[in-house]
Parts: structure tokens; sequence; C-alpha cells
């Protein structure tokens, strides 16, 4: 069996990548979340860009490893709203830390 990424995928061939992030928050509200069933990079930036769409999201990482996603935005998030972005990447929200 031969491992291989989807194209546009940031995955390497065993799954591992480094942490996604996106944009840049000057000012604002950072929140931690515990997403569960992350695995690895394409995981990571899925999440991310899920949850970078929410209005007034500045930038988002997320780490497959310990399953945290931080985000950092201009007012703080409605959890419901980040709940449906991480459920469209195809993960589980499993609440604030």
């Amino acid at each position: 069996m031969t491992s291989q990424t989807k194209p546009g995928s940031s995955c390497t061939p065993d799954g591992s990548r480094g942490t996604a992030a996106t944009g840049d928050v000057q000012a604002g509200t950072t929140t931690v979340y515990k997403v569960t069933g992350m695995t690895c990079g394409h995981c990571e930036g899925a999440v991310s860009a899920e949850i970078s769409a929410i209005s007034g999201v500045g930038s988002v990482q997320a780490v497959a490893a310990t399953g945290l996603v931080t985000v950092a935005s201009t007012n703080p998030l409605d959890d419901e709203v980040v709940r449906a972005a991480v459920d469209e990447a195809g993960y589980e929200l499993a609440g604030r830390i």
C-alpha cells in the first residue's frame, strides 16, 4: 500500500504537517476550542478554512496532534456558528478550552 496526498492537500505521505494558520488580527478576542477527529494537516486545513470563513475571524491555528483550534477574531464568536463550521469540515466541536 502506498501513501499519496490529494492534489492541493498539504498533507505529507505520512499524514503529518505543521499547523494551519490564516490571516492576522491585530486586536480582539482569542478563543481556544477542542475539536475531535483531526488526524493530519489536511484535517487542520479543512477546519481552518471553514472557521476562517466566519465573519470577523482573522486567524485560525489548528493542531491535529492536540485537537486544539485557536481562533483570533474581532469580537467573541457564537459557539453555534463555530460548531456549524467545524461540522461542515467533517469534525466535531467538543467545546471551549
